[in-house]
């Protein structure tokens, strides 16, 4: 069985935000690092070479595939910034229709500029997933 690339390391997340080359989009991450540690009440680690994750879970499917994930987390990419939440959150529907300009796709939620979205919301967004992944696996 195939093993996760995307591990908990020992990388520095200060060494991946100050790499990001856009400033604005440098902002907007150190703002989602703020925002997710009032939300989870945990640190953030690097996951793999590009997530900066929040908290963890170990999972394991009915396939008998198991690992580790990082609870929440985000990576800036090309085009946007990918939030990574629950898709099963409970009021995900009711609070994405106040979110902001934003796009999904099943867990990810895409962030093009975080003026784009309004941060209290983003932030509920991220607590009730983080305690919908805490009440799913413990």
């Amino acid at each position: 069985m195939a093993e996760s690339k995307t591990k908990a390391t020992n990388a520095s997340v200060e060494q991946y935000l100050a790499a990001i080359e856009d400033e604005a989009r440098r902002a907007d991450c150190r703002a989602l690092v703020k925002l997710m540690r009032r939300a989870t009440g945990e640190a953030p680690k690097m996951w793999g070479t590009s997530i900066v994750g929040f908290g963890s879970y170990h999972y394991k499917y009915e396939s008998g595939r198991e690992g580790d994930s990082c609870a929440t987390g985000f990576s800036s990419r090309k085009g946007n910034i990918a939030v990574y939440l629950m898709a099963s959150a409970p009021n995900r529907a009711k609070l994405l229709a106040r979110l902001g300009t934003y796009k999904t796709a099943k867990a990810c939620l895409y962030v093009r500029r975080m003026s784009d979205v309004d941060p209290e919301v983003l932030e509920k967004l991220v607590a009730d997933s983080v305690a919908d992944v805490r009440r799913r696996y413990g």
